[in-house]
């Protein structure tokens, strides 16, 4: 077993977010949901929803993103392993980009459940 390091864990949170960051630069699905998620957060500040209501809110957002990020992780190992059109590889990154549509729709449900009372 490798001895802890610090250094290792500060190159670490600088990977993942130079992750972050490519995926923000270059899926342009990704900067319409930080859009989306921009919109929400501003929402909840408007009406001042709950911290429950924030709680769902966090959660549904950080919902898309993981899905979003893995998804596009999935895409570009596919791409990497089958470069050459193969069905098999393009089921497999339907199946990743249905996962965001869940999550997408999903927290959609949960942001009109969370804003219904307050707009109403």
């Amino acid at each position: 077993m490798k001895r802890f390091s610090l250094r290792d864990r500060i190159n670490s949170f600088r990977y993942a977010w130079r992750g972050i960051r490519s995926t923000i630069w270059q899926e342009h699905n990704f900067r319409i949901h930080l859009f989306a998620a921009l919109i929400v957060i501003l929402g909840g500040f408007y009406f001042n929803i709950s911290n429950t209501d924030w709680s769902l809110i966090v959660l549904a957002i950080s919902l898309v993103f993981i899905t979003e990020l893995l998804n596009t992780a999935i895409e570009k190992l596919v791409d990497l392993k089958e470069p050459n059109f193969n069905p098999k590889a393009g089921s497999i990154k339907d199946i990743a980009a249905g996962a965001v549509l869940i999550a997408a729709i999903s927290s959609a449900v949960i942001g009109g459940l969370v804003f219904w009372p307050y707009i109403r």
